[in-house]
């Protein structure tokens, strides 16, 4: 099975979202967003649109097939 790598935690943690009112934002347990955010498990493309609506950003800029540069690492622009 593919993996699929998210940036969930860093962005609802970025804006200080408890795990609690994200997953009442976006329909779902609390615990979900945490296997969700362990890569436990893969959103359907229906939750994974209204996750990145939620936090109104690309939806590749949440989810992705390849791991995310870790924070500080991302070559800069020129």
């Amino acid at each position: 099975m593919e993996v699929v790598h998210n940036r969930i935690a860093t962005l609802r943690v970025d804006r200080g979202i408890s795990r609690r009112d994200f997953a009442e934002a976006i329909g779902v347990h609390y615990q979900t967003v945490g296997y969700l955010e362990r890569g436990e498990y893969s959103p359907s493309l229906h939750l994974a649109l209204r996750i990145a609506q939620f936090f109104e950003v690309p939806l590749e800029f949440v989810f992705a097939l390849e791991p995310f540069p870790r924070l500080g690492t991302e070559a800069p622009s020129s």
